[in-house]
């Protein structure tokens, strides 16, 4: 067993040391933040705070759920960068042509067509940041392609989207559609902006997008290749060394079954609430996906039913990924609290006390953060409180920062 344990002990240790690693160079090379987006000639696209609070707004109406951003999220509407990278490459190339060749990018000769891809590549992967202002200077072509984007999302995001199930008024004024689409905007400015002395965007050219020259690097591909041949072989090896390991004997056989005489203690008896519990959220967890996976066919209803004004996609997905976490969490808990007096043999005084003091905690914190998650999509909390007890808005962790803080004290 002492090797075993310092085996152990040295994966994680090599492994959080990694991680510990990655998240730091990733923290030192985030793609910047500026203050302000605006033209040569002085006029402000976006001003300061704009694009952080967009990103409030993408997390407080549940965007990871529905759409993505850099990739991160889910895929029944698009990836926004990507989206709003390609309309804005699009429309800048459709008004160079018109300007020079009286007609659409579509309708010039390859000749042209690639003349034109080549400035905007340069134009486009070309670093404006300036660190000393924390200004980011854009063309003026780029700003009218931003307000173009921004016309065509205010569309989508306000006027409702039945093809990727947002319903009507997911973003209701304008000044939080404004800032959202800043946050967009800088998404695929990182996304097509080559770091300081460096051949690669922020986000190593990812999405794909050929008419700005994101495309796979040679690193992207290889280390993709290596990090899939050693998990195979990290697999394989596994798999031998534990049909390598010798047979352990088994031992003799209990004459008679040792929880034979066992009688549940109080505080065992109070846990039977919790799996009770357990079942009941997993039910609701299959309901809410079933809801969830039928808005993927018809976008805001559930046969002929509109659904999407009460429960719109981004609650059913949301749910429907939380539920799962609350009643793993509940029954490995459950599981403790009632194992803890078989094995130990002793009840500890008050256990059955807190038990139940628990059990209400956890509904508190279920029923809770489900309906903040509810409230905050339907744009009935604002975006910092909302952050708190209603949408986080990340994957996974769903729920507000203070429900999370209390469901990892309880557990």
């Amino acid at each position: 067993m002492k090797r075993l344990w310092i085996g152990f002990a040295a994966v994680l240790v090599v492994s959080f040391s990694v991680l510990g690693w990655i998240g730091t160079r990733i923290y030192q090379e985030m793609p910047p933040i500026p203050e302000r987006v605006m033209t040569a000639g002085g006029q402000v696209v976006i001003p300061a705070g704009a694009i952080g609070e967009g990103q409030n707004v993408w997390q407080s109406m549940g965007g990871m759920q529905v759409g993505s951003v850099w990739g991160h999220g889910s895929y029944l509407a698009p990836d926004w960068t990507a989206d709003w990278l390609h309309r804005e490459a699009m429309f800048t190339l459709n008004e160079w042509a018109r300007a020079e060749h009286s007609k659409d990018f579509e309708g010039l000769t390859a000749e042209q067509k690639a003349g034109l891809t080549g400035r905007l590549t340069e134009a486009y992967r070309t670093n404006t940041y300036d660190a000393a202002t924390k200004t980011i200077v854009i063309s003026e072509a780029r700003a009218r392609a931003f307000a173009h984007c921004l016309e065509h999302f205010s569309g989508v995001f306000r006027g409702g989207n039945v093809a990727y199930a947002l319903p009507k008024g997911t973003i209701r004024d304008d000044e939080r559609m404004r800032k959202f689409a800043a946050f967009l905007f800088w998404t695929a400015w990182s996304a097509s902006t080559n770091r300081p002395g460096d051949r690669l965007t922020y986000t190593h050219n990812w999405p794909h997008e050929p008419l700005v020259g994101n495309r796979p690097s040679g690193e992207s591909v290889m280390w993709t290749g290596v990090s899939i041949l050693m998990l195979l072989a990290g697999i394989c090896a596994l798999v031998w060394w534990y049909a390598a390991q010798p047979a352990e004997e088994m031992g003799e056989t209990p004459k008679e079954d040792p929880l034979g005489s066992w009688r549940a203690t109080a505080s065992q008896l109070a846990t039977l609430k919790y799996f009770w519990v357990v079942a009941l959220l997993f039910l609701v967890q299959i309901c809410v996906g079933i809801v969830a996976a039928h808005y993927g066919v018809e976008g805001g209803g559930f046969y002929g039913i509109d659904l999407s004004e009460i429960l719109p996609y981004a609650v059913t997905r949301t749910w429907h990924v939380q539920l799962g976490i609350f009643w793993i969490a509940t029954a490995w808990l459950a599981a403790g609290l009632f194992i803890g007096p078989l094995v130990s043999g002793v009840e500890p005084k008050g256990q059955r006390l807190g038990v139940n003091v628990l059990f209400l905690a956890l509904l508190v914190v279920v029923v809770g953060s489900l309906t903040g998650q509810w409230m905050s999509i339907r744009n009935k909390l604002s975006d910092a409180t909302s952050f708190l007890w209603g949408h986080q808005g990340y994957e996974y962790v769903d729920l507000g920062r203070g429900w999370q803080l209390m469901l990892f004290a309880g557990c």
